[in-house]
């Protein structure tokens, strides 16, 4: 094996995945065109023996030329919160299509292994519940998320049209909400939302009636998931990779303001379009074939967000000069 590649190596999840593949012992070339991403991410990984960065676009052929082989691809890249893919629906199209395609010929040149990070937006909002990978969604095709939505379902389409007519090695892993150190403060998710404004002694901003619900995940146990799915050689997926715990925007909201000693409530604001009503994935295939569950409890993980976007508000860090 000659390394791994991380597309999206500077984002939240993919920064993250660096640190665990360096734990190992692995080279890492993060790709990543900082669009999204912060290089404040990983300035702790500057002068690691083993990490390079490149700053480069997925959707660019001649940045894919540039890179040298990896026996593992992971592809990341792409933004992942409404917000972000919102305000770049284009943009976001084609790093979820054209950089998909480009992964997969990159891993058919080099005779690599490219796991794709899907998402568990593919099941739109749910008539199924919880959801298992079997289901076949329920996504508004022109809806104001669909730019994600749909570019998430492409891609894995062509990931197995690629794998079956060209042999290539894939994993596909459907993610569901993520969180912990390192997500934006100002990306628009609702973790790092309410703890940013709980941390300012502002009202928590709950979009409808706060009864729709998610299953969070924290990064660690996320990460050990796509780890688990690369190396295994049972399953192709999709595999749900998320926490079965599902909880109300409410619920999240109350857990929120209790951990950081905010007293200034909870804020209505009108419901968002085509916002799912309810998360929850189904893990009986990750329990199975990657012998994986999460291990984090949601208080346990949001202690150590609110800690660490506390630290940050003391001691806030510079972005790396790239």
């Amino acid at each position: 094996m000659s390394g791994a590649l991380v597309t999206g190596g500077a984002g939240f999840v993919g920064s993250h995945l660096c640190d665990a593949l360096l734990a190992r012992g692995e080279r890492v070339v993060c790709l990543d065109n900082l669009s999204t991403g912060q290089a404040a991410n990983i300035e702790h990984l500057r002068g690691h023996p083993r990490f390079s960065f490149v700053r480069g676009d997925v959707t660019r052929e001649a940045d894919w030329a540039a890179l040298q082989p990896a026996g593992r691809v992971y592809h990341l890249a792409s933004p992942a919160s409404p917000d972000d893919y919102q305000r770049t629906p284009v943009e976001t199209i084609r790093t979820n299509v054209v950089g998909t395609l480009h992964a997969l010929g990159f891993a058919q040149a080099h005779g690599a292994r490219l796991l794709l990070a899907s998402t568990s937006e593919v099941y739109g909002d749910p008539a199924v519940h919880p959801q298992p990978e079997g289901y076949w969604g329920h996504v508004n095709p022109v809806g104001p998320r669909s730019c994600y939505d749909e570019g998430k379902r492409c891609a894995e389409a062509l990931l197995v049209a690629h794998a079956a007519q060209h042999g290539t090695q894939v994993r596909l892993a459907r993610l569901f909400n993520t969180y912990g150190p390192r997500l934006r403060a100002d990306d628009g998710r609702v973790v790092s939302c309410f703890i940013a404004h709980a941390l300012r002694g502002e009202p928590l901003p709950v979009h409808g009636k706060g009864s729709q619900t998610r299953s969070f995940c924290y990064v660690s146990d996320t990460v050990r998931g796509l780890l688990a799915l690369m190396e295994q050689e049972r399953v192709q997926g999709p595999v749900n990779i998320g926490n079965p715990q599902e909880v109300s925007v409410a619920v999240l909201a109350r857990e929120v303001l209790a951990l950081t000693g905010c007293s200034a409530g909870l804020r209505s604001e009108p419901g968002r379009e085509d916002d799912p009503l309810r998360r929850q994935p189904d893990i009986g295939l990750a329990r199975q074939a990657l012998g994986w569950q999460p291990e984090v409890s949601l208080h346990e993980g949001l202690r150590a967000t609110v800690d660490w976007f506390r630290a940050l508000q003391v001691n806030p860090r510079n972005a790396m000069e790239t």
